[in-house]
């Protein structure tokens, strides 16, 4: 199985596009949807029981007993996947929603090489493409963005979005470590690949990729009181890696 995709899931059960995940598994052939439930307290469990049934070769089913967050979810799943699929070619992850579809996971895949270890999407919105976000989601996630790209002093337009892929080499080492937030995890994986590839490589190895299509799901998992919470996330973040940073310098 070449391309193993990872969709965390904490109370989804009215949100998942089931169709959409239907018409792609009866579609796609060198790929496993690997669900990782994040102690959903909904029927989750039960959508994601009907979808495996229906594609028992194509869909793995993790459970975690108890609510851990995003982060955790998405680092025990990789790990997981990384043991079982000893085939696996490239490993990353997708929202439940399907803000992106699972299509263009797969094209953003494609620029997985020999070269390039990491792909991810980008939520840009330009004359070709359809992003279709809330306008306080956009500008707040502008805000974010900017003090995130400073604090890693390399040009990343778009860390959060929820659409990410890694050559299997490349997840073996970002996903042994804990990660310090839930929600910002994301900002800790460039910063473990800047700390292990340093800033000029990663420009080499790394591709940042516009979507063709993003629409914000109605309700969001991301509570607006996180914004204050962030900041200190971050501080944490920055904290941890630029001292780790140091010593390898050393």
């Amino acid at each position: 199985m070449e391309n193993v995709i990872i969709v965390p899931c904490y109370n989804e059960g009215n949100r998942m596009p089931v169709k959409n995940y239907c018409n792609f598994l009866e579609n796609e052939e060198n790929c496993v949807l690997v669900f990782a439930n994040d102690g959903s307290t909904d029927h989750t469990d039960q959508v994601l029981k009907n979808i495996k049934a229906l594609f028992p070769t194509k869909v793995k089913i993790i459970n975690l007993p108890k609510n851990v967050g995003k982060a955790q979810t998405i680092q025990v799943a990789t790990l997981q996947c990384l043991k079982q699929f000893t085939g696996v070619k490239k490993i990353g992850y997708l929202d439940a929603d399907l803000a992106t579809s699972l299509e263009e996971w797969l094209l953003i895949a494609n620029n997985i090489n020999d070269n390039i270890i990491f792909a991810f999407g980008s939520r840009i919105s330009k004359i070709d493409n359809n992003i279709r976000r809330k306008n306080y989601r956009h500008y707040l996630g502008r805000v974010i963005a900017t003090a995130i790209s400073t604090l890693l002093k390399l040009h990343v337009y778009d860390s959060q979005c929820g659409c990410k892929i890694f050559r299997k080499d490349a997840a073996e080492n970002i996903f042994q470590e804990l990660f310090i937030s839930k929600w910002l995890f994301d900002v800790e994986i460039f910063f473990r690949l800047k700390n292990i590839f340093g800033s000029e490589k990663m420009k080499n190895i790394c591709r940042e990729i516009p979507l063709q299509e993003w629409q914000d799901v109605e309700e969001s998992k991301v509570h607006f009181t996180y914004f204050f919470r962030l900041w200190y996330d971050l501080f944490l973040i920055n904290k941890k890696y630029n001292n780790a940073a140091k010593k390898v310098t050393r």
